[in-house]
């Protein structure tokens, strides 16, 4: 059967980060949520091996001490970065962050926190083996980013509190070999309406067949 392709285009262009529509208020229920991994099952991943695991956070307390771990990390750097913005004239930007500035502020309160982990570690090595390793996890966090959308929720690939992974799996009961990859806080969203966002023109950003110079 074919695919509506008009429909396909909508839900990628508009599949965007959520920060600020996220419904504070509203439940999420637990089949929506595995309704969403199970379409992720379906993500290429690298020698089919599907690695994946899916931590879910409802528990008031443990969101709360999740949300202290992302603000600890951030401590300051939303506001500057914004106010940087500002200065420069650089207005989407500047709303960026002051859009991050308000989920850093409100993480506790999203209804469902989601941390998708990928079994084993970052291997060393050549950049390579890093990217290959990453690349096994982050098509089905996108998948599951596109089912929310699709069920009219939403959400943010966010990653500071990575710099305390530790203390995260620590709190979660995490095990030593696996790798969290993102923290994405799930909720409804404050209506529907979403749309692409401002990007360069196709053709300004592709090469054929090797690097061209630019003036």
């Amino acid at each position: 059967m074919p695919l509506d392709l008009a429909a396909a285009d909508e839900l990628l262009t508009t599949t965007r980060a959520v920060r600020k529509r996220l419904d504070l208020t509203r439940p999420v229920p637990r089949e929506v949520i595995l309704d969403c991994i199970r379409v992720s099952q379906q993500a290429p991943t690298g020698s089919n091996q599907q690695g994946w695991r899916w931590i879910v956070v409802t528990d008031p307390a443990k969101k709360a001490a999740l949300a202290d771990l992302y603000r600890g990390t951030a401590a300051g750097y939303f506001p500057l970065a914004r106010d940087r913005a500002k200065e420069s004239g650089e207005a989407q930007t500047a709303r960026v962050y002051d859009s991050a500035q308000y989920l850093a502020d409100h993480l506790h309160e999203v209804p469902v926190h989601v941390i998708p982990c990928l079994l084993g570690r970052p291997p060393e090595g050549p950049p390579g083996r890093v990217g290959g390793f990453f690349a096994s996890i982050y098509p089905a966090i996108w998948n599951f980013n596109l089912a929310l959308r699709a069920r009219g929720l939403g959400t943010v690939l966010t990653t500071l509190h990575l710099i305390r992974e530790a203390e995260a799996a620590k709190l979660l009961g995490i095990p030593e070999g696996v790798t969290q990859a993102a923290l994405l806080p799930v909720a409804y969203t404050l209506g529907d309406s979403f749309h692409p966002a401002r990007r360069p023109a196709p053709d300004t950003i592709t090469y054929w067949d090797g690097w061209e110079q630019t003036a």
